[in-house]
């Protein structure tokens, strides 16, 4: 059969029409056959794009490089296409809600839930039970999350934010920090991390003594932080707070040399550069307050080269997400989280690929699942939990509350740049330090809090001894007046002034000399340990001495008011003066101040207190505070010991100012020394009131106390010495010098003795006579002793000395 040669094109045309067509059909089965029969099993997604953490910028595109992946091998899950259904949640649990409820009510079915922000992950957690879905978080730290009560079903790539507390204390530790400080943002990951951090502490011994927390806006509390001297701040917030927080903490100049920042390390390398229309601050004040924080953060990229379940090493996974993200790739919000998110969707994949055999051991498939069905959600949970594979993120398996195992990275930013200066593995306890930490000014870590060191006052040496040695010189004074006194005692006019009572005032007035050493002693010259025991000589010495010095002149003038004041029937009874009375009177003094002390010392004993100052802050070093000390003698009713003996001891003062005024005129050979007696107790009187209160004002200034109160002790008993001892000695020296130039008086008195013993018969007239002349040469030689005396302690001490004299009528 002949065909024409017109009919040839059309035969063409159709032969290569019908070559297109199956070309094309071929074409087309060999792009769909490898999905051919594949059921497809869907994964409702949350990725943050926007909002407080929008790590979503990173985490999707890393989680859709793993979908393509699994789908494409053929050993893992080989009926089945896993296909990814994703929202932004903005970081906003709200948002979340509403997203959740789309999910979960429009179809097709989700098998698996895949939140990211810990505040989203809690919400779709704990409405996940209630339809029976495995929540598989990739971005979630909250602490709250590790509740399996709570959140039955929830697993995580991301490791809880309590992984970071070891690492911290671990730090804490190396560089000697006990107290530290905190600020939070308020949501419940940071809360619940920030639980678990105290509790850490606490066990390690470690304070924190500042608390701070915020919603929106940091100010107040980082102005708090600056306010209680916060050093070493531990700070729990997202991204965009923190540089609101930077901000402030630039402003209230929290940063610098003195301070350290712990931050949290999944932030983006150069969040503080970001510009934010939220803070008025530049970029270079924000690099400044950020230099040198240090963050700890989860190991999230395995640092080595092993190929894992998805055959790739952990930099030919970094390499294709930057090609795929292009362009500021490093800068894309949750960067460092990705890894997390592409192991995340692996760790699926194997779970669901392990749940197919005994799947179809109980006769149901991965698709027959709904959200009733129980024993699906089953089979998938016990795959995850027994999860253990290598992914890119490094050895993926989960706790028994369904956290991811992890080392923690510590890096520090230097130069506007982080750097690696260690790791912890908090399941050993071992800490790998590289030593490269660098410190703002400094060679080693600031302090944690600002230095202070504890000095104690101690009281003027050069004061101390050049009252000591007049306080020496009295006691040898004391010695001198005590040895006349004893000496002299058979002399008349020294019998008629009761010597062993001015014996008492000696011996009282040396005890309250020897008070002045142990007034004087303090952390100087003894132990801590001593000191009560010094406490007690004080106290003991001086109630002691003064009830035998003053004792014994009150009791003096207390009698001759009581002998020479009485009507003159009374009074004629009463001219001979029993010696044991006066005795007996000192006696019951001096057991009323031994009784009173016993009391004191046995229901509320003296010991040490110290005395704190305001601290001062020496010039040069902005880092350390001097703490002056003071240590004193005390009890717990200090003032209420104080005003009884205060009291009892003014009364006695002021009687016996009023005692010696009452006897002023009085003369009588029994107590022949009253005038000095009363003369020493209103000196006395006077020193003692004005001291007492003056050293209760001065307790605080050591010196100027101790000052007071000695040259007081010392003055009080140089006049009551001077003024009791000295005229007898002048007298004595006075008598003799007269006597021995005339000789008059011994002549007479031996002839006298003569004949009185040679005859039993003497004149009367020749007594009276002797007598008379006697009684006119020791009345002239007392009134000249008296004037000069007089004279002398005016201008030397007291300059009311003349007046007592002419109160006395002592002037001719």
């Amino acid at each position: 059969m002949a065909v024409s040669c017109q009919s040839l094109p059309e035969v063409r045309r159709s032969i290569i029409g019908q070559t297109l067509i199956f070309a094309s059909l071929t074409l087309l089965l060999s792009w769909s056959c490898p999905a051919l029969g594949k059921k497809k099993l869907y994964i409702g997604a949350l990725f943050p794009m926007s909002g407080g953490w929008p790590g979503g910028q990173a985490c999707l595109p890393s989680a859709q490089m793993a979908l393509d992946l699994v789908n494409k091998r053929t050993d893992i899950l080989p009926e089945y296409e896993l296909e990814l259904i994703h929202y932004d949640s903005m970081c906003d649990p709200g948002e979340a809600t509403k997203l959740l409820y789309d999910l979960l009510y429009t179809e097709p079915i989700k098998m698996v839930l895949m939140p990211g922000c810990s505040s989203v992950s809690t919400l779709v957690a704990e409405a996940a039970r209630m339809w029976n879905l495995i929540v598989l978080s990739y971005g979630s730290s909250s602490p709250a999350l590790s509740n399996r009560q709570r959140f039955p079903t929830f697993f995580r790539t991301h490791p809880s934010a309590t992984l970071h507390n070891p690492t911290r204390v671990q730090l804490f530790q190396k560089w000697k920090w006990t107290k530290i400080a905190t600020i939070q943002q308020t949501t419940e990951v940071f809360t619940s991390t920030l639980d678990d951090l105290e509790a850490r502490t606490k066990e390690a011994g470690i304070e924190i003594s500042v608390r701070q927390s915020f919603l929106t806006d940091p100010a107040p509390a980082v102005k708090n932080l600056k306010r209680q001297d916060a050093r070493i701040i531990v700070g729990l917030f997202y991204e965009t707070e923190a540089r609101k927080v930077f901000c402030e903490v630039y402003k209230e100049k929290l940063y610098g040399k003195k301070y350290v920042w712990f931050l949290i390390g999944w932030y983006a390398d150069n969040w503080f550069k970001i510009k934010d229309p939220s803070i008025n601050c530049t970029v270079e004040q924000m690099t400044e307050a950020v230099e040198g924080h240090v963050t700890t953060e989860i190991v999230m990229l395995n640092p080595e080269t092993v190929r894992g379940a998805s055959n790739l090493t952990s930099q030919e996974f970094l390499n294709q997400l930057m090609s795929k993200l292009g362009v500021r790739t490093q800068r894309r919000q949750g960067f460092q989280e990705a890894p997390l998110a592409y192991d995340a969707v692996w760790a699926l994949a194997l779970a669901l690929n392990k749940t197919v055999g005994p799947l179809k051991a109980k006769g149901r498939r991965l698709e027959d699942f709904n959200y009733n069905n129980r024993d699906i959600t089953a089979e998938i949970y016990r795959a995850l939990n027994t999860s253990s594979f290598e992914g890119v993120s490094g050895h993926v398996v989960f706790d028994a509350q369904g956290s991811r195992m992890a080392w923690t990275l510590i890096e520090q930013l230097q130069g506007g740049s982080y750097k690696k200066i260690g790791y912890f593995d908090s399941t050993k306890g071992n800490l790998s330090w590289y030593g490269n930490d660098k410190w703002i000014g400094e060679s080693r870590p600031p302090a944690d809090q600002t230095v202070v060191i504890e000095v104690f006052r101690f009281l003027s040496q050069k004061l101390f001894v050049s009252v000591s040695v007049f306080a020496g010189l009295g006691i040898l004074l004391g010695i001198v007046c005590l040895t006349f006194n004893i000496y002299n005692s058979n002399v008349r006019y020294i019998q008629n002034s009761q010597p062993y009572l001015n014996n008492m005032t000696a011996v009282g007035c040396m005890m309250a000399l020897a008070a002045v050493f142990p007034l004087g002693l303090d952390g100087h010259h003894v132990h801590r340990k001593q000191f009560p025991v010094v406490c007690q000589f004080r106290l003991w010495l001086l109630g002691l001495g003064f009830s035998l010095a003053y004792g014994s002149m009150f009791t003096k003038i207390w009698w001759v008011h009581t002998v020479f004041t009485k009507k003159d029937d009374k009074k004629e009874k009463r001219k001979h003066l029993e010696p044991w009375k006066l005795y007996a009177t000192v006696g019951v003094l001096l057991i009323i101040d031994v009784l009173s002390l016993m009391i004191w010392q046995i229901v509320d004993p003296l010991h040490i207190t110290v005395e704190k100052f305001v601290r001062e802050a020496p010039k040069g070093d902005l880092d350390v505070l001097i703490q002056p000390l003071l240590e004193h003698c005390s009890s717990d009713k200090m003032n209420t010991w104080l005003g009884v003996v205060y009291g009892y001891k003014g009364l006695l003062l002021l009687l016996g100012i009023f005692l010696a005024y009452e006897t002023k005129s009085i003369s009588t050979e029994k107590i022949n020394d009253h005038r000095a007696v009363g003369m020493a107790i209103y000196n006395v009187s006077v020193l003692c009131m004005i001291t007492a209160p003056v050293t209760m004002i001065l307790s605080s200034q050591q010196d100027a106390s101790f000052a007071f109160a000695s040259l007081a002790i010392v003055f009080s008993v140089y006049i009551t010495l001077v003024v009791l001892f000295v005229p007898k000695k002048i007298l004595c020296w006075y008598s003799m010098r007269r006597l021995i130039t005339r000789g008059e008086w011994q002549s007479d008195t031996q002839e006298t003795m003569k004949t009185q013993g040679s005859s039993t018969n003497n004149n009367d007239e020749e007594k009276s006579r002797q007598l008379e002349r006697e009684n006119k040469e020791l009345q002239k030689i007392i009134q000249e002793v008296q004037v000069l005396f007089c004279y002398a302690v005016g201008i030397a001490s007291v300059p009311n000395a003349v007046i007592l004299c002419s109160r006395y009528s002592i002037y001719s």
